[in-house]
């Protein structure tokens, strides 16, 4: 194996220690992190020619142009210095949860007097509990919504004091206990939260037994509309626990079940709940970068990044099978539990082998539902891009598709946004924003898309001595000279199959100014796409087309067009904000960086401007009595 002599003085000077190494490529982006007890000798491994080494450990190699090292204490360190960085740079060659999303949770706000229940995506040290992950958030609403009816805690921002004269709606609905009309107290609300909590946890019987208890001494009392709340509460709760099934004991250690379904280069892993004796629970996960990989490592670097987002490890863990590093991710799994031993068992028989079982058939189905489902969606955009390509007369299927939107206030904060669609999927590693300066307060779409063509394809000049390594465009002559080693930034580099501008035939002509400039009409498809009646306007044509209602191009077009809208308004939001004081000025017609210096200057602030009267805004250099009664007019 050819070794370059970067390389070789790298593996030369590599420490006999534990830690993490970082492999990058030619370009500087991280592609692999692992961990060692002995860095020398692991790092060292990769570049020995050996038969046994799998396809992908030789793509990796053939990619290595650098590497880092971080030296740690001992292997517990390295493992989790390899988890975080994994899930801080999600190289490409390390197996890794395939949503790089936070993962939704339930978190109850023990911190506040009267806890709420609400969702969260980050996990804190907060003195909050929180369960989960989950992998929808959908789900998660869903499963809220039927334990309000339980458990009626608190939605609203009232600040509870008792002292209110009426509760909400919620009240009467009966979806709040209404503790802001001091119906409960804080230590029966707080209750209340507690025994959610348990539920959550699987332990129900405890709960359901003293509302038993509460509902018969209420009656007993001939408090009937207070027994009624409490057999209500009742019934709804075991109806969810009907629904739950008793798998063990009730005494039998909390568990996790998970199995695992893989085909072609992803995995579907599947997770059982199993709290107090009952599956609770079930959530999947997929896994990306698994090919070549044997299922007992998989499995390992699944628990590994299941059990760092966790909010809660169970005392045991039922594997399909051994998995790497028991050991060690053993020891780590318990100093997250605090010091107690979570044990990871494959059980050979009885119930937790058909539990495990059971886990496999799911997953196998999880995973071929999702694969049809990729599948139908593949073919939809497939069949999005084969009918634009009809409708629009293109040459080829528009692979890439750009769009350009600009967003501002009364011409200030002016912003232009350009979205790129590769295959009918949005690829947003490719968007750009573009702050664009103008005339400040007057309006001018029309330059400012202008503007940030030019600038687009500006830049598409200046990258034509680059070779990106893939290619978007099906058009050779689209193709850029090679400088090797260099890196052009991809969202400029390549030529879109066809470019977007939102609006009508005033934007659309400018489009074709700048592409005529850099003698690119005849080979780039422009159009406008004007907001009414989502017509599409084409170059030198009076009339204009519509597509089908409710064909797949028209459904493509609105989402490229709705995603471009979107990043510039949120864009020109930032832009607009980050501006602040002087963006009130800005938008004064007549109010330029000097005078408005000037203005800062004399009173300090935008409120103090507003409070001046005429005579004194006058006194300012440079402002006559009609812009003193215009900026007036403007900031009150």
């Amino acid at each position: 194996m050819d070794i370059s002599d970067h390389i070789k003085g790298i593996l030369d000077t590599l420490p006999s220690k534990p830690g993490c190494y970082l492999m990058k490529n030619a370009e500087g982006t991280i592609i692999y992190v692992g961990k060692a007890i002995s860095l020398k000798n692991r790092v060292r491994s990769y570049f020995h020619t050996d038969s046994s080494q799998d396809q992908k450990t030789r793509r990796l190699v053939r990619e290595i142009a650098h590497i880092e090292w971080i030296v740690v204490g001992s292997e517990l360190e390295a493992l989790i210095l390899e988890m975080n960085l994994i899930k801080k740079h999600r190289p490409k060659y390390n197996i890794r949860l395939k949503d790089d999303k936070r993962y939704p949770y339930i978190k109850i706000h023990w911190s506040e007097p009267y806890p709420k229940v609400t969702v969260t995506r980050l996990m804190q040290d907060d003195g909050a509990r929180y369960f989960g992950p989950y992998t929808s958030a959908w789900a998660v609403y869903q499963t809220l919504d039927v334990l309000r009816h339980v458990f009626p805690y608190l939605t609203c921002d009232r600040e509870i004091t008792g002292l209110d004269k009426r509760a909400c709606l919620y009240y009467d609905i009966k979806l709040c206990l209404a503790p802001c009309i001091d119906a409960v107290d804080q230590q029966q609300y707080r209750q209340m939260i507690a025994d959610l909590q348990e539920f959550l946890n699987g332990h129900s019987e405890p709960i359901s037994a003293r509302i038993q208890t509460e509902m018969e001494r209420a009656a007993e009392d001939m408090r009937f509309e207070k027994a009624a709340a409490l057999r209500d509460q009742l019934k709804a709760m075991q109806s969810i626990v009907e629904r739950q099934k008793v798998v063990f004991a009730a005494d039998y250690k909390d568990s996790d079940v998970i199995a695992m379904a893989r085909a072609d280069n992803e995995a579907c892993v599947q997770i059982f709940f199993i709290r107090g004796g009952k599956l609770i629970g079930r959530e999947y996960f997929v896994l990306e970068g698994t090919e070549d990989t044997a299922d007992k490592e998989v499995m390992a670097e699944f628990v590994k990044q299941f059990y760092t987002e966790a909010a809660e490890i169970p005392a045991q863990v039922l594997l399909p099978q051994e998995i790497e590093e028991a050991q060690i991710i053993g020891q780590w799994l318990r100093s997250r539990r605090g010091g107690e031993k979570t044990e990871m068992v494959v059980p050979r028989d009885g119930q937790p082998h058909d539990l495990v079982q059971m886990a496999a058939e799911n997953a196998t189905e999880t995973l071929q539902a999702l694969r049809a489902q990729w599948q139908a969606d593949s073919h939809k955009q497939e069949q999005a891009l084969a009918e634009l390509q009809s409708a629009l007369q293109l040459p080829n299927p528009p692979n890439r598709i750009e769009c350009y939107d600009i967003s501002h206030t009364q011409g200030v904060a002016t912003v232009g946004s350009m979205v790129v669609f590769t295959q009918g999927v949005p690829d947003k590693k490719l968007y750009r924003r573009f702050n664009v300066e103008g005339s400040l307060g007057v309006p001018d779409d029309f330059a400012s898309m202008e503007e940030v063509l030019r600038r687009r394809f500006k830049r598409w000049e200046t990258s034509r001595d680059f070779n990106p390594t893939n290619s978007a465009s099906t058009d050779p002559g689209q193709q850029l000279k090679a400088t090797p080693g260099s890196k052009p930034d991809e969202s400029f580099a390549f030529l879109p199959d066809l470019l977007i501008v939102d609006g009508g035939k005033g934007q659309l002509s400018r489009a074709i100014d700048v592409l005529q400039e850099f003698e690119l009409f005849e080979k780039i498809p422009v159009v406008g796409l004007a907001k009414q009646n989502e017509e599409i306007f084409f170059p030198n044509k009076p009339d204009s087309l519509l597509l089908p209602r409710h064909s797949q191009g028209l459904y493509l077009v609105q989402r490229v067009r709705d995603e471009a809208h979107r990043v510039a308004i949120t864009a020109h939001r930032a832009r607009r904000t980050k501006q602040g004081m002087a963006s009130a000025l800005d938008s004064i017609p007549g109010i330029g960086p000097v005078k408005r210096k000037a203005l800062l200057k004399q009173f300090g602030s935008v409120d103090k401007i507003r409070e001046a009267s005429v005579v004194e805004l006058v006194a300012v250099s440079g402002i006559n009595e009609a812009l003193a009664i215009n900026i007036k007019a403007h900031l009150e």
